[in-house]
Order: structure tokens, then sequence, then C-alpha cells
């Protein structure tokens, strides 16, 4: 199967310039081509895992890459549809792209014949002037042609300023650019982008340059009509220090079965057949949630790394009594509970059936005592018998955490404080 090919079947290519010509690229010799990440925020979250791993593939099958961080266009933002963005300072912006090209380094390699570049647009859109910038880009781009956009058409009646109506010549003469400096000739990225990218191609067809092609990879949506990314925290980050490696495990293990065929497509690197047979294995037990927890695994690994791999898997298991929480890291243990709830303690711990209660796990002291008469509760995975008895130092996970668990499947923390 070639690389257009399995880019279909995995349905990364929803819009093309020109599919025929786009094959012929992709499918020939090495090519250079770039996809764009604007600094909005601190860090990448897994909304972007879409384009990281499309380059990623584009560069195992012999392409160049030209990562593209927009120290420029992160100081306009591109249209919503909502409402203007908030203008970030320069010097956050500035911070927010060291950060992004040193989180983008692990997906590609820097070295080879088709090593990947990081550039970044301010490089070349900063020393342009105004009169530069009206005369050599924006008297190549019909207004109608901007105004016909969707997102500039949506905006229209309730307003829209004239830098985010700029925003397209930025990203389009960003195109221009890297195919003059680096011979580049590809362009991909959102569906949102279509607009956006269809624009660069013409530009550098305007300006008597090229043959460029473009292709966009499709919105993804969760089954349930919310968007992919989301959960109730907030956005899922690529950054650790933001989303955690084991939320970050939790958020795949969690895909909808309805979902989890089409996340592996999208960001597995396991070939054709061997997603084949794991769709077939989870729809006959999908009780095992095979498919989630190969796409968590891998997912985990490759942003993460292998340990931090090693260690959600462990908390997933220990936290419902199949491993020890002795060998979970302080991070991850307190991560994990944390996300089921965490109740701090300052001082001397109460007994361990007012910790249950406490903690939320059950509603009332008699509650507490008629789920430990009957089993049903534990301690660091041990079963609880006496309810009012005082919890030792030495039961204290890092000196600190406790795990409480209520059945087999709730559990709720505790952390000693200072």
């Amino acid at each position: 199967m070639t690389l257009v090919d399995d880019l279909m079947w995995r349905g990364l290519i929803q819009d093309s310039t020109d599919p025929d010509e786009l094959r012929k690229a992709l499918d020939g010799g090495s090519i250079t081509f770039y996809v764009g990440f604007d600094p909005t925020a601190a860090s990448l979250h897994v909304g972007h895992l879409m384009q990281v791993i499309t380059a990623r593939r584009l560069q195992q099958a012999g392409h160049r890459p030209l990562l593209l961080v927009g120290g420029a266009t992160g100081q306009i933002g591109d249209p919503r549809e909502s409402s203007e963005r908030t203008l970030n300072p320069p010097d956050v912006v500035e911070g927010w792209v060291r950060r992004i090209r040193d989180q983008l380094s692990p997906f590609v390699t820097y070295t080879g014949e088709n090593a990947a570049t990081l550039v970044n647009n301010l490089d070349w859109t900063g020393p342009t002037s105004v009169i530069e910038f009206l005369r050599d880009i924006g008297k190549h781009f019909p207004v109608n042609k901007m105004l016909a956009r969707d997102v500039v058409r949506n905006r229209l009646e309730s307003g829209i300023s004239f830098t985010e109506f700029s925003y397209q010549l930025l990203q389009a003469n960003d195109f221009y650019q890297l195919h003059v400096r680096n011979g580049c000739t590809l362009q991909f990225g959102g569906s949102d982008q279509w607009g956006n990218i269809t624009a660069g191609v013409d530009f550098v067809r305007r300006r008597g340059a090229g043959p460029v092609h473009a292709f966009v990879t499709p919105l993804v949506l969760k089954a349930d009509g919310t968007k992919f990314g989301k959960t109730e925290g907030g956005a899922v980050w690529l950054d650790a220090s933001m989303t955690s490696p084991y939320s970050f495990y939790q958020f795949w293990i969690n895909s909808d079965d309805r979902d989890v065929s089409k996340y592996l497509r999208y960001f597995s690197s396991k070939p054709r057949e061997e997603l084949e047979e794991l769709e077939k294995a989870t729809a006959e037990r999908p009780q095992a949630r095979l498919a989630q927890r190969a796409l968590a695994e891998e997912l985990t690994a490759l942003v993460h790394g292998e340990e931090e791999a090693r260690q959600a898997i462990a908390a997933s298991q220990a936290l419902f009594g199949r491993g020890s929480l002795e060998e979970l890291s302080a991070d991850t243990l307190r991560a994990a509970l944390a996300e089921a709830g965490l109740l701090s303690v300052r001082g001397e711990l109460p007994p361990v059936g007012a910790l249950l209660k406490d903690a939320g796990l059950v509603a009332s002291a008699n509650e507490a005592r008629r789920t430990i008469s009957e089993g049903g509760a534990y301690l660091n995975n041990e079963r609880i018998t006496d309810g009012e008895a005082a919890v030792p130092a030495s039961a204290l996970l890092h000196g600190r955490f406790l795990v409480l668990r209520r059945g087999k499947r709730t559990f709720a923390g505790v952390e000693l404080t200072a």
C-alpha cells in the first residue's frame, strides 16, 4: 500500500487541491512539506496530534518536514466563528513559541537525508514593512475572495477587525516563503484551515512559483457530538505539567467504543492488518477494551516516554487492586488520586471509617460501618475490618498518601499535609 493509499484508508485526507497530483508528489520522490502551529497557549493539546502524527508519517515515508511555529501569526490569531481573539503580549507569545518548539521535537527526527527543520514565521514577517506587505503580498489577494471565506462571512455582522481579516495573507505568505527558501511544495493542516491553505497555494501561483500542493485532515468530533480533546477539566494538553501522563492515558482509555477504531486509524502507527485485527477483537469483546488499551499505551509512550506509560498502566491496575501501589511514583500516584478526588488532611489522621466519609465514598458514618461490615471497603487495597482503627504511619505511601476504595471501582485519595 502506498503512502497516499494508507492516508486515505486512515481517513486522513478530507480535501486536497488536486488528488492526482498529490498522489504523484507523495508517492514519487522525496518532497519538502510544512505544517504550522500557532502558539495560542503554553502547550499543544491532543487536537494537535492529528497534524503532529501525520507529519511523522510523512517523514517516515521519506519526506522532509518543516514544522512551523507561528511567532508572527500567533500574535494575530486566526479568526474564530464566535468573536475576536484576545491579543497576547509579544513576550508571552515568544515564550510559548520556545515551549512548543521543544514539544514538537520528539515526534520527528532531525538527522538524515530527510531531517526535520523547525521554523518560525516571525523570521520573515517581522522585518517586512507595511508598504512591502501591502505591495508585495496584499496586492495579490482579491477582497471578494477573502470575504467568501465562511468564518469571515459569518463574522461580518458581529464585526471582524482588519487584524484578523488579514491573517489569511500572513499564512499564505508563509507557504510562499518556505517554497522559495526551503523548496517546500506541500502544506497540510486541519480542515478548519482549508481557506487559509488554498489561499497560500493560490498566492504561490500568483507570484509565479510552484506548482505546490495541499491537503487537509478531518475535524475530529466525538460520537456524542462534543469536541474531541475536551474533558470536564478542560483541554487535554501534551505538557505533563498541565495534563499528567496518567490523566493523558485515562483520556484514551475512556474513549467511546464508537470512536476508538477511528482514533486508532488516525493516531496509531500500527499497520492496517494489525489494526483490523484489533478492531475485530474489540467488536467481539468490547468489555475488554482492547483497542482503548492499545491506543492509550502507544500514545502515552509516544508523548511522555515508555517509563511514564508504564507508570500510567501500573497505576490503572494498582488502584483497583490488580497491582502494587508501592511501585507507583509519587507524581503518578498523586495525579491518579487527584483525578478521582483527593482529600487533604492536615495534622492527625482520623479513623479509617471517618476517612471514608470525608473522602466522599460514603454518605454517613452508618453507611461507612455497613460498607466495612459487608467487606466492601479497602485501604491501600487491603480490606478494612475495623472502622474505628487508627491509620498507622507505615500505611502512608511515599509518607503522605492513602488510597481508599469502596467496592471494585470507586476510589478516592487522602494526602497528609504538614
